[in-house]
């Protein structure tokens, strides 16, 4: 590779080995380290539900606590969890009770107190099909069913938390803006957009007629919630995906999806954040008490 002024920043040429920087900049720039493994002790907080949950209100982290908040509104009440924050702005994914649950020090992360042994599970997907097999509820049972939510679950998995992060990161979060970044991130972000909408111009749900884990998973990630965080939505023309919007306020207007997306959540108007939650009676405790 030759040096060119047009590199960012100007007339830098990766070298032949890669080594880390003292400083990255931007946010998150002081957290991120190359290696894994816990950085300093400190044991997890255990309530006295059976279902313990680690984890932070980012998009991965809502999925959760909105599948938790429509088992409850189903009538399973076994599904009553402790939802503790962690904090990953400060760094408490790197303790080592946290990392002891996920090695991969990523938000979310579950304890199941109830089985014996006790089941440690990471990964919002695999999070999302353990609870959903557990209590038999919002995975279909009917083999094309099962494998549309599949196919949408794990499409979700491997584009968005990439792809729509990559955009927020360059977009909102990166010390410098990079065009080329940008625009590399916006024209893929743009193509979900569309694989989504026109996917639900011909039907209600992801997985058809049905409202499954594969919704919940997706919805997050949507307009309303992860480009609005960004103040993307201007830029990407979220208003052009007609079907997509009609999917994500149908589902947004379910009152377990409402106080799912609360959850673990640190700031935003009144109502709209709960940072910890161990009852039900705590979406009607004020934010700066619960």
């Amino acid at each position: 590779m030759t040096d060119s002024l047009e590199n960012q920043p100007s007339g830098y040429v990766p070298p032949k080995v890669w080594a880390p920087k003292t400083a990255l900049g931007g946010t998150f720039g002081s957290i991120n380290q190359p290696v894994s493994g816990a950085r300093f002790e400190r044991e997890l907080p255990v309530g006295r539900h059976g279902l313990q949950l680690y984890s932070q209100g980012t998009p991965n982290g809502q999925k959760v606590t909105i599948l938790l908040e429509e088992l409850l509104a189903a009538g399973y009440s076994d599904a009553e969890y402790d939802a503790w924050l962690i904090d990953i702005f400060q760094g408490d994914q790197f303790g080592s009770g946290f990392v002891g649950i996920n090695p991969n020090a990523k938000i979310p992360a579950l304890v199941d107190h109830s089985t014996d042994p006790v089941m440690r599970v990471f990964e919002s997907g695999s999070i999302l099909v353990y609870l959903a097999e557990k209590f038999g509820a919002f995975l279909p049972t009917e083999p094309r069913a099962r494998t549309d939510t599949f196919n949408w679950l794990m499409w979700q998995m491997g584009t968005a938390p990439f792809v729509g992060g990559g955009l927020g990161h360059f977009y909102a979060y990166a010390p410098l803006k990079i065009e080329y970044a940008i625009d590399r991130y916006a024209i893929e972000v743009k193509r979900q957009l569309h694989v989504l909408d026109t996917h639900l111009a011909a039907h209600e749900f992801l997985a058809g007629d049905t409202y499954t884990i594969a919704d919940m998973a997706v919805w997050p990630w949507q307009p309303g919630s992860l480009y609005g965080a960004y103040d993307a939505h201007e830029f990407l023309a979220v208003e052009e995906y007609s079907h997509l919007l009609r999917w994500y306020r149908a589902i947004a207007a379910r009152p377990a999806v409402a106080r799912g997306r609360t959850v673990n959540r640190t700031s935003g108007a009144p109502g709209e954040f709960l940072r910890e939650r161990h009852d039900a009676s705590d979406f009607d405790r004020e934010p700066d008490a619960s």
